[in-house]
Parts: structure tokens; sequence; C-alpha cells
């Protein structure tokens, strides 16, 4: 079984380009439902019935996993055995008829334009390591982008002069991001008087790295976000993605139309995107609770 979950990984791989963080997802979930298979003594998928997928949803809710999560793990399984069934490895898909589990829909949590404010003020921009968390931070929240997208950024990628990034988004899909005027000042802030004094002798072609000149990473930056998040005093859980929920709401309250927020963020659909009207009437409704004398 384990040979034809691999299959399945290069396929996603190589004919649909999945992104690196997504196949690992895709390996996990996959992983633990063939385990699962394994201990109920099953030695092929070819002797898995609907039965037996129903008591792996049913051990996932015993073991306390989220509907989110149910959902995640029965979507993977649906899209393995499609893959089976049209490669003619299988004759019946187990999972066709099942129902995924409703879901409540969750808000993205989003900071207010003074917490964003008093959050990107944080950074001491007289040290080096300041200038780059102060320019990351103004970066982050001026385009929107995943935090993988930011610390996978390349010099070649900026052109200040324009005012645009080139972002490698799921899939390694390109798109081009405006750049605001404050976020472009202080990455040329970062490339004059920061870069070069992290980076030392070398020159790496990563636009971000840490004290030891080597790319920054995910759980680098993570770190970061929280040491500025508890010197800020913000109550609030913020998290990298914090950033790009703020962006997309506050452009949409701001006027934004729903398409070009889509483009920049870089939802392939735009029923992703929609969630963040919600934000914005729920704002409206709140100010209006507050502001109207008889609300």
């Amino acid at each position: 079984m384990i040979e034809l979950l691999d299959e399945y990984i290069y396929h996603l791989a190589v004919e649909r380009g999945l992104a690196e963080n997504t196949l690992v997802s895709y390996r996990l979930d996959l992983n633990g439902y063939l385990e699962f298979c394994r201990k109920r003594g099953l030695k092929s998928l070819e002797q898995v019935d609907k039965n037996v997928i129903m008591s792996y949803l049913f051990q996932l809710q015993l073991e306390g996993r989220s509907p989110a999560t149910i959902s995640r793990r029965l979507a993977a399984a649906r899209s393995f055995y499609k893959y089976l069934v049209s490669e003619d490895i299988l004759q019946k898909d187990p999972t066709a008829d099942l129902e995924f589990p409703k879901l409540a829909q969750k808000l993205p949590k989003v900071l207010t334009v003074e917490e964003v404010d008093t959050l990107l003020g944080q950074p001491s921009i007289s040290e080096p390591a300041g200038i780059r968390d102060k320019a990351m931070l103004e970066l982050l929240y001026a385009t929107g982008i995943r935090v993988s997208e930011l610390v996978s950024l390349n010099l070649e990628h900026i052109n200040l002069e324009s005012g645009f990034i080139r972002c490698f988004g799921k899939g390694s899909k390109e798109r081009i991001i405006p750049v605001g005027d404050v976020a472009a000042r202080f990455l040329k802030e970062y490339l004059s008087r920061g870069r070069s004094k992290l980076t030392k002798a070398g020159n790496p072609p990563a636009l971000f790295v840490n004290q030891h000149g080597r790319r920054l990473t995910r759980q680098g930056f993570w770190k970061i976000i929280k040491k500025y998040a508890l010197k800020a005093n913000i109550k609030k859980e913020i998290t990298p993605h914090t950033f790009r929920h703020s962006f997309a709401t506050h452009l949409l309250e701001n006027g934004a139309d729903l398409r070009s927020v889509q483009e920049m963020l870089g939802h392939a659909d735009i029923s992703t995107t929609q969630i963040y009207t919600h934000l914005t009437k729920q704002r409206m409704k709140e100010v209006y609770n507050r502001s109207h004398p008889r609300a």
C-alpha cells in the first residue's frame, strides 16, 4: 500500500505541481489512513469498502479530531482513491457516496489598523536585525503574501523602482504584487544598511537572512512575530497569517474590489476570498452598535 502512496505523491508533485508543504500534508494524512487499515488487518486497498472508511472517520471522532481535520482527511482519501481508479489500479472508490462533515464557518482573526501600527513600530531600526524585521513586517502587511512566500523571496524577485515583487505561491504559481511606499522605503533601508551586515562575507540569493547569513526560515520568522507581539502588549493571538487576514480585510474595508484582492492573495477560487467580506460586514455592525443612538 505504501508503494501506491509514493506513486500518488509523485503524481501530485510532477503532474499537478503541488507545493512541498501540500505534499507533506497529503502524505501525513494518508499515512495515518493506511496505518488504520493495517491495524485492521487489511493487506491491500482492494479489501477496503465503505464500512472501513466509516470506521476510520468514527475513529478520528473518538480521537477528538475537529470536523475540519476529519473533512481534510476524507478529502485526502477521496483524492487518493480517484487517482487509483483513474489509473485502473482499483475498480471502485469506497469514498464516492460519503458526505463531508458540516463545518462551522470560522472567521479569521484580524488586527485593527491601530494594532497593526503598534506592532509594526516595535522593531529597533538602529540594528541590522531590527531593520530586517521592520522590512519583513511592513512587506508582509503591504502585500498579504504567505510567510512561506516571504522567506522564499530572492533579491531578483523585488523591483523597488517599479514598486512590485514577484512571488511564487502554492503550486509554484507566479503572481506580481504591488508594494506600497512605506514597505518599499524600509526594504531599501534593509538592503542598503542591514542585509550586508547580516550576510557578512557572503551574498546568498535570499532576500531575508538570519544572523548567520543564511535564509530565514518560517520557524525563525514565527519567533520574531511572537517577540514583537509580546513587546506590543497585544492580547489577541497573532500568527504570521494574521497579517494576511488583516491585509485582505483592511483593503476591502477601504473599498478594494474582491477580484483584485483575490489576485493579490493568490486564491484560485474567489469563494476563499469572500470570507473576508463577512469580516467587513461584522465590523460595520460593531461600529453601528457602538455609534447609533438607537442601536
